[in-house]
């Protein structure tokens, strides 16, 4: 019995394992696959034919060898009978996003829910009508979810996974996936079997943003659309803390006995760089709240560009204490790379030209500060984040997905 049950166990292991190198991969032949999982070729061509028949992998085209040799075969995830659901709630909208296992997009919904500051039933409520309309579409195209993500833009942690503190909405502790699954019935089911999961927006957009920036050993990652948050990467994993805190750039203390934080804190540095402050500062406050925090960005950083004085002016605090923050955790974790995403990202040859000129000497040598970038993956890099973070999880246990 033993021996059957630890061949079983070698069995979906080895299972998950060809699934998952496929996703990584993209598309790949089953030789490519036996190097990449280093199980024997027979091993691989019996994997992949148990996938083929679940509905969870497909042959697609036919490669020609370079030289002798038959033509290789590739595959693809494919799962027509399957979705991922990512629902992202930030500080203006409520974002839901239905892809395929190969990462095609298949239906996006959103709906602004208008910043009940100090009311999250109210933004479940809207967040929950936005699932339900994307979930009839994906049952009419006979699909079922099979891992679903809630990806929030604030601190998550505890058992169950609560939201800790979203300063954007002036939430405390808020168990959103309860209210979400208070209003939907399959979302309950979901969480039921074990196929919820609450996310913080700035870990799983460090996933992607580490994937794109070509795995560097260390990468921190600034972002700032509704607060300011971030993520570090060390060795392809975004450090969590003791109290799941790391990472809560936006809550550095950076001036002192400065303006109090929703927090709790005095001086964090979104009370002096986040958006409310800069737009309050270049007047852009009104359009934030009539049209979106979307909208007052694109504006601002468009009238920065264009040198109109009251944005330059909001901007130019704005980006000292930016790159001040910036300075403090290169001393602190030496990154090899720094990217910055949401509204920064179409600033950030500001941002590196401050730092660079800050950046202090030890003994007489100029420290070089990393190569500072925007984010390649913009508004979706959470998203896609989110979306890989799923797939791994789902294709775990490929045997549950089967048709």
């Amino acid at each position: 019995m033993t021996g059957s049950l630890a061949s079983a166990d070698v069995g979906r292991h080895n299972l998950a394992l060809v699934a998952g190198r496929l996703a990584a991969l993209g598309s790949a032949s089953r030789s490519e696959l036996a190097e990449a999982t280093g199980l024997a070729r027979g091993s691989v061509t019996a994997l992949v034919r148990r996938l083929q028949g679940d509905g969870l992998v497909r042959e697609t085209t036919s490669v020609a060898p370079s030289g002798k040799g038959r033509p290789r075969t590739m595959l693809e995830l494919s799962g027509d009978h399957l979705a991922i659901l990512t629902l992202l709630v930030d500080a203006d909208r409520a974002t839901a996003v239905a892809s395929a296992l190969n990462g095609t997009r298949l239906a996006r919904r959103a709906r602004r829910h208008g910043r009940p500051m100090g009311d999250p039933a109210r933004v479940a409520d809207v967040a929950a009508a936005v699932v339900e309309e994307l979930l009839g579409e994906l049952r009419a195209g006979g699909r079922r979810i099979a891992e679903a993500s809630v990806v929030v833009w604030a601190p998550v942690g505890g058992e169950p996974t609560v939201v800790l503190a979203d300063t954007d909405l002036d939430w405390g502790v808020v168990d959103l996936l309860a209210l979400l699954r208070e209003r939907s019935p399959e979302l309950d089911a979901l969480g039921r079997a074990g196929r919820l999961q609450l996310l913080a927006d700035t870990a799983v957009a460090a996933v992607a943003e580490h994937l794109d920036a070509g795995r560097p050993s260390e990468l921190l990652y600034l972002k700032s659309d509704s607060g300011i948050g971030g993520a570090i990467v060390v060795d392809e994993t975004p450090l969590d803390g003791s109290h799941h805190l790391a990472g809560a750039l936006g809550h550095l203390p950076v001036v002192p006995d400065g303006a109090r934080c929703g927090c709790g804190q005095r001086g964090c540095l979104v009370t002096v760089a986040g958006p409310d402050a800069l737009l309050a500062a270049a007047g852009l406050d009104g359009l934030a709240r009539e049209a979106g925090l979307t909208v007052a960005l694109e504006t601002f950083v468009a009238r920065i560009r264009a040198g109109e004085p009251r944005a330059v002016a909001g901007w130019h605090g704005g980006r000292a204490e930016l790159a001040r923050a910036l300075q403090i955790l290169i001393m602190a974790i030496d990154p090899a790379v720094i990217v910055l995403g949401g509204y920064l990202a179409g600033l950030a040859e500001d941002i590196a030209a401050e730092l660079a000129a800050i950046q202090p000497g030890i003994d007489g040598r100029r420290l070089v500060p990393p190569p500072v970038r925007g984010s390649r993956l913009g508004g979706d890099a959470a998203l896609l984040g989110a979306e890989r973070t799923a797939l791994a999880k789902a294709l775990a246990e490929p045997a549950a997905l089967a048709r």
